[in-house]
């Protein structure tokens, strides 16, 4: 692959060209609680470490989180989901709106719960995380509705990113619909896999399974690990199969501290190693990945560059504690200090 290095300027360059695209997320919502605390002693009803409380505080999660993403970087972004008629919901709607992320696309269901991920954190490491949520897959007027929003909304439209989840908004109708809506219209569609709803996948524009959903989807035992991934024969048995059988533009695996992998047919893959310095939290890296590389494709990045491009935002974000982000400033200057 050609192209395979990025320069501050051009990494401005690319953000700066993002700020005139927009971009549409849809998938499953949600609400991230974060209590925060500290632990001085264990419980001596059980052995377990009792968390002071300090404070707490509310980030929009899932799809939301993408969205969230997109706007830190100065992308236009609208977002499409389905929530309750809960507090919880209206709490993700006023934040949403704070955030200036377009929330119109949300539709309100009395029947499903909107999700709420609460992690507890004591001393910046996660202590447990507990999940209130409907995962019933939505029904067909709630699909239609979702799909008449986002139709309505596609004719000025530079890519569509589908967060899945698996919290039931992602079904194969609502997907069948989204890529037929973007293959008609030409617009670039990404999707971050979740392989337990074993959805057909194929000809998709951009797919980012982390290393352990890769080899879900590729139905193969992950049974050897190599610090070189060209040197791992399963992971390029993997990326293989996947070009093959799902056959889309591009396929880009997450590697954790190893960094990503990107995989287009006919090419070899090119491996970017990671340039996280300190890793604190990972929630909500791989938002940050399909976000900041859609948008660099979107404003006429190449996907080397587009890949480099989410290297380095994913480095930052894990430095973070918390569903983190970026901005472009941030994003441009880890380009001029390493």
């Amino acid at each position: 692959m050609k192209g395979k290095t990025l320069s501050a300027s051009r990494a401005r360059q690319i953000l700066a060209a993002a700020q005139k695209t927009r971009v549409l997320v849809v998938g499953d919502v949600m609400l991230d609680q974060f209590i925060w605390g500290g632990v001085s002693r264990i419980s001596p009803e059980a052995p377990v470490p009792v968390v002071e409380f300090a404070r707490e505080s509310f980030m929009p999660g899932g799809a939301a989180n993408v969205a969230r993403n997109l706007i830190s970087l100065a992308t236009p972004a609208e977002l499409f989901g389905a929530i309750g008629n809960d507090d919880a919901g209206r709490k993700l709607q006023k934040l949403l709106g704070e955030q200036n992320i377009g929330c119109a696309g949300l539709v309100k269901s009395s029947a499903r719960h909107t999700s709420v991920k609460t992690r507890i954190v004591a001393h910046q490491q996660q202590v447990v995380r507990i999940d209130r949520e409907t995962r019933d897959g939505l029904d067909g007027k709630l699909t239609a509705r979702l799909i008449a929003e986002l139709k309505s909304k596609l004719s000025q439209t530079d890519a569509v990113i589908v967060g899945d989840y698996g919290k039931g908004v992602v079904t194969q109708t609502l997907l069948d619909e989204v890529k037929k809506l973007c293959r008609e219209r030409g617009v670039w569609l990404s999707l971050d896999p979740k392989p337990v709803h074993h959805l057909d996948l194929s000809h998709l524009s951009l797919i980012t399974p982390n290393r352990k959903e890769a080899f879900e989807l590729a139905d193969l035992p992950d049974e050897t690990k190599n610090e070189n991934p060209f040197a791992d024969q399963n992971l390029m048995r993997v990326a293989e199969r996947l070009l093959d059988e799902l056959r889309p533009a591009l396929l880009l695996i997450t590697l954790g501290e190893l960094g990503m992998l990107l995989c287009q047919r006919g090419q070899k893959p090119f491996h970017i190693p990671t340039v996280a310095q300190e890793v604190f939290d990972v929630s909500g890296a791989g938002d940050t990945v399909i976000a900041s590389f859609t948008l660099a494709v979107a404003a006429g990045a190449s996907p080397v560059e587009a890949a480099i491009l989410s290297n380095h935002a994913a480095g930052i974000v894990v430095g973070k504690v918390g569903t983190a982000v970026t901005s472009p400033e941030e994003l441009v200057k880890s380009f001029t200090i390493r």
